[in-house]
């Protein structure tokens, strides 16, 4: 494949042909932030905190959509750039609850990061702000839609797996969130709590139920494994408080398949030091089951107990 040669900040860079400008530009060192950008499903360009500029180009560019080409100039840090991500932190902070001190998700929060990063302590802009419920009928993950930023990511992620294609964004305006068919509650959609929008959302907007108030994120150490109930593969975090497990939480699917539930509780059931009872949704309602159940081993024990009498 042919090499393109451009020059960022000042270095020259030369990467593949049809290579991003984001990917060029990180892979050179250089740090540019993303909210919508999902490296499994590029191209996407929403969020518009990646602008550059390129030089000759109208107006600022979205890094993440924007191909490197021979001969280009870019900037990721000028003074236009940095204004213009200034006043996107302002439009989201100005609909955005301020409650870090008590989010779960404090310090590990793309929008809290960028806000320091950039110096945005509060919005200018002043006007309606959202007062929706919070979502907790699901007994794995917690919605909170206040402080959603309609990156989309969740929505594209789970359109991913055939058959699920659960949320989606819903209304217009100022209205627009993200939602289930018919604007349900999580509980009463057809999720089936796999997490991978819990795995890929930036801010506090969907988290895991059975880690709240368990730790703050500087108190959690994470080690990878990897799932063993199936060949494919899927990529899971242990969460340490200390010496203990306290939850297990999605990182990856494996190439091509979908993340599932019975995964993420077969590794709770392995590594966690006090996991939670199983709960599977049963006539349209959730109800705590037995661990065979929940990991769909009961036939299996029937025949291990059968052969050792």
């Amino acid at each position: 494949m042919a090499n393109v040669t451009l020059t960022i900040n000042g270095k020259e860079v030369t990467v593949p042909a049809g290579t991003r400008v984001l990917d060029a530009a990180r892979e050179a060192g250089f740090f540019i932030p993303t909210f919508c950008h999902d490296p499994e499903i590029p191209g996407y360009g929403g969020c518009r905190i990646c602008v550059v500029n390129v030089k000759g180009a109208r107006s600022l560019m979205a890094s993440c959509v924007t191909e490197a080409t021979n001969g280009m100039v870019v900037e990721t840090e000028s003074p236009d750039v940095v204004e213009a991500r200034k006043t996107i932190l302002e439009l989201l902070l100005a609909n955005h609850p301020m409650d870090c001190l008590t989010c779960d998700k404090n310090g590990d929060c793309r929008l809290q990061d960028y806000a320091y990063r950039y110096g945005v302590g509060q919005s200018s802009f002043k006007g309606e702000k959202h007062s929706y419920p919070l979502d907790n009928s699901n007994p794995y993950i917690t919605r909170d839609l206040n402080k959603c930023i309609l990156c989309g990511r969740c929505v594209r992620t789970c359109a991913q797996v055939e058959d699920r294609q659960v949320i989606d964004f819903a209304y217009r305006g100022f209205q627009t969130k993200v939602a289930p068919a018919m604007d349900t509650s999580l509980a009463e959609s057809i999720c089936v709590s796999c997490a991978r929008c819990v795995a890929v959302c930036p801010v506090g907007a969907l988290t895991y139920t059975n880690l709240a108030g368990k730790g703050r994120t500087y108190e959690i150490a994470k080690k990878q494994v990897t799932c063993s109930f199936c060949e494919s593969g899927c990529q899971f975090d242990l969460n340490y408080k200390g010496d203990k497990v306290i939850g297990v939480t999605a990182k990856a699917p494996g190439q091509g398949r979908p993340l599932c539930l019975k995964g993420r509780l077969g590794m709770e059931l392995r590594y966690s030091d006090q996991p939670l009872a199983p709960m599977l949704k049963k006539d349209g309602e959730f109800v705590e089951v037995s661990w065979p159940e929940a990991l769909e081993l009961e036939d299996v024990l029937a025949k291990l107990k059968e052969l050792e009498k």
